[in-house]
């Protein structure tokens, strides 16, 4: 008997679960801007800054 109650009870729930169509999907829009670097060295920086030091390390040690 308590299983014929709870079978009753789940197909009322899905059959009320399933009611309606489906809201259409809203997608927000996303506008991204795109930024161009400011200069072309930009990604040059560090090995100068790197063979800089090196250049600074081996005229100190002489």
């Amino acid at each position: 008997m308590k299983k014929i109650a709870l079978a009753a009870a789940i197909s009322l729930t899905a059959s009320s679960a399933f009611a309606g169509s489906p809201a259409p999907a809203v997608t927000p829009i996303i506008e991204t801007i795109e930024e161009g670097s400011s200069s072309s060295s930009s990604g040059a920086l560090l090995p100068i800054l790197v063979l800089v030091l090196i250049g600074a390390a081996v005229a100190a040690s002489n």
